[in-house]
């Protein structure tokens, strides 16, 4: 059961890499975004996740384009932007504006990063810089990107909680007891809404594979009963199965019961379109779900 100590929230959220600006190479586009940011909170979601290592001037750029929703980078590496510099942006940021903005950290995956060394190590530094910066990020406006035992303590102790990433309901069950019951768990969900099961499943391997490649995320899939096995060919039935919302809403809706039951306070969905559709902002997606998830926006 969730705590429900963090309303701020919502239940349902959506994360997406789609409406970080620094992405947008035309004004045209940084205009779609906005009306996009807008729209999501018109819709009732509780939080929009900006993915993909969004810095604090996407966050800014989504604050100002919205009113009341939550924002939150979905995550920003602690390798790539300074304690100083961020906790600098963030008090730049119009203090009506502020108390919206949750800063959610990752130490990125050791393939990815120049130089990368004790990750948690690393964490402790980067939030004790943040506690030291004038004026400070406080922890209650902060969230660690934990998979694992030792971070998701990190998370309960150091921050408002976790923000885990490509993770199974079992995990969110697991991640519930090392955090306590006080402290935010706020999965992400990768959603494919489409009732051919087959194509849905061409469409979540598509994301998965990049990931695959990643040791922290295969190390956390191996620690949950998963075999190497499971990894090839971009994912097997029984994981994608177990990582992905795959179906039509009601599909959806269920598995996201599931990580609510598991002891999440609130799912960050993030829906995948197939190759097809293009990259961009799956608005249509965003509606047909905002009207399955009435009760719970």
């Amino acid at each position: 059961m969730t705590s429900h100590a963090h309303t701020e929230f919502g239940r349902i959220g959506i994360w997406s890499s789609a409406l970080s600006v620094q992405r947008a190479e035309t004004a045209e586009e940084r205009t779609g975004i906005a009306e996009a940011l807008a729209e999501l909170e018109t819709l009732g979601y509780g939080t929009v996740w900006l993915g993909g290592n969004a810095s604090p001037e996407d966050a800014a750029a989504a604050l100002a384009a919205t009113r009341t929703i939550t924002v939150a980078t979905g995550i920003l590496s602690i390798w790539e932007h300074t304690a100083q510099e961020v906790a600098g942006r963030i008090a730049a940021v119009p203090e009506e504006d502020r108390d919206r903005f949750v800063l959610g950290l990752g130490v990125s995956h050791g393939p990815m990063v120049k130089g990368y060394a004790k990750p948690y190590s690393a964490m402790v530094e980067y939030l004790d810089a943040l506690d030291a910066a004038v004026p400070p990020v406080p922890a209650t406006r902060r969230v660690l990107a934990a998979l694992g035992p030792k971070m998701l303590r990190l998370a309960a102790d150091r921050a408002a909680g976790a923000h885990p990433y490509l993770v199974t309901a079992e995990h969110t069950a697991q991640a519930r007891e090392a955090l306590g019951p006080d402290a935010l768990l706020a999965p992400e969900l990768s959603v494919v809404v489409d009732t051919d099961l087959g194509r849905a499943r061409t469409t979540a391997r598509a994301m998965l594979d990049m990931y695959l490649r990643l040791p922290n995320y295969t190390d956390n899939l191996l620690r949950l009963g998963f075999s190497e096995s499971d990894f090839d060919g971009g994912g097997s039935v029984r994981l994608l199965d177990a990582l992905f919302a795959l179906g039509d809403t009601d599909q959806v809706r269920a598995r996201t019961k599931e990580y609510l039951d598991a002891g999440a306070d609130h799912v960050a969905l993030q829906v995948l379109t197939s190759a097809e559709d293009g990259p961009g902002l799956p608005r249509a997606e965003w509606r047909v779900l905002a009207e399955a998830f009435t009760d719970w926006l």
